[in-house]
């Protein structure tokens, strides 16, 4: 695909793709991400220029190849997998699937949210008055500087009052935006958190699926969403067809437990290895949590720690999942109700195809080295 190219009747001969194509490759491999630098790397790097020939297209020869061919290079990544797949180099056993925050070239200062567009206003407006209290200081000083002085502080008020504006017009655009949130420069990069309490970054959210082997990236996607949880089934399903196994074996982190992506994972015959997030309320408060409470699947009933059984008493929908709520009416009779609830009853839910989660936690106990919550190093 990259060998198809009209050249212009005009000017120097154009770089073969191949050529451009090694240099985005060496560039990869070597963590050199600016053009700039590769165009310097390909005059200097011994390397680089064995491998060009001695050719060194400029930087921006480089950027508009790396931002013309995307579905071309996309293409290629494609046919190194079938290779290797063809060299049997997959294990066709484990995939490992993570994602990774890259920044986007769009700086936090042009990313909004209603949050910031609030913050920003209330900046502006206190910056406002602030400048119209000097304006009153300035007129008890002698005419002249109170002249210049004013003049000033005008020109500041005109300029706070057009960035007022321009942040209105963006908290109108910003209701009509599905996620609430708008990027300038980058239209598609979002904002997200990252592992640093309190910090986060303008970017994207890569998803790569590794094969347990030779470390080798099977799949990936670029995102814009700012969590994993959506992703475990698009990615396990990518790898599987890339490899093209029948059934596969999936191990991810905390970050991509989710019961329905679970199941889809299950009914397409790939085997999840996902624990359970540490999120239980009732834990953090000392009380018991739900994995104190056994499941009897016979009698379809829950055994809780002071051994009662806790009966199916009504089903509700929750967020598109049809949840079972499991309780007691004798708790308020029992020694062990502070450590259990605050309530009258305790109250377990449990959703209808929750044995698929079960099975998964069985698969975790008999294999503790999956539990460790991240995936094999990359």
């Amino acid at each position: 695909m990259l060998d198809q190219f009209n050249p212009a009747a005009t000017g120097r001969p154009a770089y073969h793709p191949a050529i451009l194509l090694k240099i985005y490759i060496y560039g990869y491999l070597n963590r050199i991400q600016s053009s700039r630098r590769l165009e310097r790397e390909a005059q200097r790097n011994v390397e680089l220029m064995w491998l060009t020939g001695r050719l060194a297209p400029d930087f921006k020869t480089i950027a508009d190849f790396r931002k013309d061919n995307g579905k071309a290079i996309r293409s290629v990544c494609r046919q190194f997998v079938v290779l290797c797949r063809n060299l049997y180099l997959f294990s066709q056993s484990i995939i490992a699937i993570d994602g990774s925050k890259f920044k986007a070239v769009n700086n936090r200062e042009r990313n909004f949210t209603q949050g910031k567009v609030k913050a920003r206003m209330l900046q502006i407006e206190q910056s406002i008055d602030r400048y119209l209290a000097a304006m009153d200081s300035a007129d008890r000083a002698t005419p002249e500087v109170a002249e210049a002085k004013a003049e000033r502080l005008k020109e500041k008020i005109e300029t706070l009052k057009k960035q007022m504006q321009k942040l209105k017009e963006i908290e109108a655009q910003l209701h009509d935006s599905p996620d609430q949130q708008i990027s300038l420069t980058d239209p598609d990069a979002r904002s997200m958190a990252t592992s640093g309490r309190g910090t986060g970054t303008v970017g994207y959210n890569v998803q790569t699926a590794v094969d347990d082997k030779h470390h080798l990236i099977i799949a990936h996607e670029v995102t814009n969403v700012g969590n994993d949880r959506g992703q475990l089934s698009n990615m396990a399903n990518q790898a599987r067809e890339e490899i093209g196994a029948e059934s596969l074996t999936v191990v991810a982190d905390r970050g991509y437990y989710k019961g329905l992506e679970i199941l889809a994972c299950e009914q397409a015959g790939i085997t999840t290895f996902v624990p359970k997030p540490l999120t239980s309320g009732s834990k953090a408060e000392g009380r018991f949590g739900k994995q104190d409470f056994i499941y009897v699947a016979a009698s379809d009933e829950y055994r809780c720690p002071a051994g009662q059984l806790l009966t199916r008493r009504y089903s509700s929908m929750e967020d598109g999942m049809l949840l079972h709520c499991y309780y007691f009416s004798g708790c308020q009779s029992c020694a062990m109700q502070k450590q259990c609830t605050t309530g009258k009853e305790r109250r377990v839910k449990r959703w209808e195809h929750e044995a698929v989660i079960d099975a998964m936690q069985v698969r975790l106990e008999h294999d503790p080295g999956e539990d460790e919550g991240s995936p094999p190093d990359c």
